[in-house]
């Protein structure tokens, strides 16, 4: 795995809009920021459109400015503004060559899980991180952000500890973290880009997964896909993040009572399940990094993740 360089005061930072249109002001705000934290930002030429549909721009005006961010030299990290829907149409178009010619962090989430599979696919890590919103609307010392931006500078491991979740089961696990929103990334199955397919010849995993407004049965159903194709019994430790904006059901209660439910009938309580980590769609939305060496702790004490840097 090959890890991008630490960012130095006044380093550049490119900010791309890849999927879906983005408010003006959110950019507008993630440059403030970024500028105040003692970098140099720049806006792609089309990250604030012209918008095509619910597109931030054209495909070929996004894949454009992907390109023109990720071989400049002088840009250390690319910001993805937004996810939505778009992403996908980027990945045809960057050769692998490219992407490990020029590694760089490439930082966002939800519709941005496809970049971060690219980049996976190609042996580049990349951060499952906030995005321009959050940049831009939650306080300056936000401990996201903070974290963010620690990560980006320095090559000191990253640890999280949290409090215990009445459905995690405990253990302990090592492996390569990965994995990003569920729909996303369960869009890219039997592809180069198939992030969620943990071969038996791989390193130990720790795949983590979020979503948003799918319903029960849907998450479910890819479940059900994981655990036919045989990932689901060759991780080393799952982590689920939020999930929100879906209602329960006749068959659950809640998202978290069915993947508790089929974790004990497929017999995976023996591996460290964390709950309610919280990455996704929230505004607590801890920076992962995608591809790190990783270490996690369940016990009835809390939830330990720790990251190596490098």
């Amino acid at each position: 795995m090959k890890y991008p360089d630490l960012l130095a005061p006044g380093d550049k930072i490119a900010i791309i809009s890849p999927a879906t249109t983005v408010r003006p002001e959110y950019i507008d705000g993630a440059v403030s920021l970024l500028r105040d934290k003692g970098f140099s930002p720049i806006v792609m030429p089309h990250a604030k459109g012209p918008a095509e549909g619910s597109f931030a721009a054209t495909a070929a005006a996004r894949i454009a400015d992907f390109q023109t961010a990720w071989c400049d030299s002088e840009v250390k990290a690319v910001l993805c503004a937004r996810g939505g829907y778009g992403c996908v149409e980027i990945l045809p178009a960057i050769p692998p060559s490219m992407l490990r010619a020029n590694a760089k962090w490439l930082i966002g989430f939800s519709d941005v899980s496809a970049l971060h599979a690219m980049l996976h696919s190609s042996g580049i890590a990349s951060l499952h991180a906030p995005m321009a919103r959050h940049l831009a609307e939650e306080p300056a010392d936000d401990p996201c952000t903070e974290a963010l931006l620690r990560i980006l500078t320095s090559a000191e491991a990253t640890e999280y500890n949290l409090p215990a979740h009445p459905d995690n089961f405990g253990g302990e696990a090592e492996g390569r973290l990965r994995g990003g929103n569920l729909a996303v990334l369960n869009g890219l199955a039997n592809t180069r880009f198939d992030m969620l397919d943990v071969k038996p010849a791989d390193e130990d995993t720790i795949l983590f997964i979020e979503d948003i407004a799918e319903p029960i049965y849907k998450v479910e159903r890819v479940l059900w896909r994981l655990r036919l194709n045989g990932t689901l019994n060759r991780v080393a430790g799952l982590i689920f993040g939020s999930f929100t904006d879906y209602k329960p059901d006749r068959n659950h209660a809640s998202m978290e009572a069915m993947i508790r439910q089929r974790i004990l009938d497929w017999g995976l309580e023996g591996i460290p399940v964390a709950f309610g980590f919280p990455c996704g769609h929230t505004a607590d939305n801890l920076p992962l990094i995608e591809g790190c060496m990783a270490s996690l702790s369940v016990s009835p004490a809390g939830v330990t993740l720790r990251m190596e840097c490098r």
